[in-house]
């Protein structure tokens, strides 16, 4: 088994349970760990062989592009279309996070994280 990390990925969304936030915006940090097994790929160096961090970084900015209320739908988006088109994955982590969250404080950020296993 292997690790691929897509980290720090940012984007501008408009996600949030206030109507002011699908209005104005906000930004956002999504990281993208996964498992699958890179041993064919270690010895090919085919790209085929392989989980493309491209496309995982595509799967992130389509999904994200998609108003939600809850970051917890968001990242189970993505987590879903990442099993549903990579089948190498094993296991994915997804943090998204919202930059300087409207709740009343001094807060730099809110994450949630979701993780799943292929069964």
């Amino acid at each position: 088994m292997g690790i691929i990390k897509v980290e720090n990925i940012r984007i501008y969304a408009y996600h949030g349970c206030l109507i002011e936030e699908g209005k104005i915006g906000s930004d956002y940090v999504v990281d993208v760990v996964v498992e699958a097994n890179l041993e064919k790929s270690a010895k090919s160096d085919e790209l085929v062989d392989t989980v493309d961090y491209v496309h995982l970084n595509k799967i992130v900015k389509e999904e994200m592009a998609i108003r939600a209320k809850l970051l917890e739908h968001v990242a189970k988006r993505i987590i879903d279309k990442i099993f549903l088109e990579l089948p190498m994955v094993e296991r994915a982590d997804i943090s998204v996070s919202k930059i300087n969250p409207p709740i009343g404080g001094n807060v730099e950020k809110v994450t949630i994280v979701l993780n799943r296993e292929r069964k």
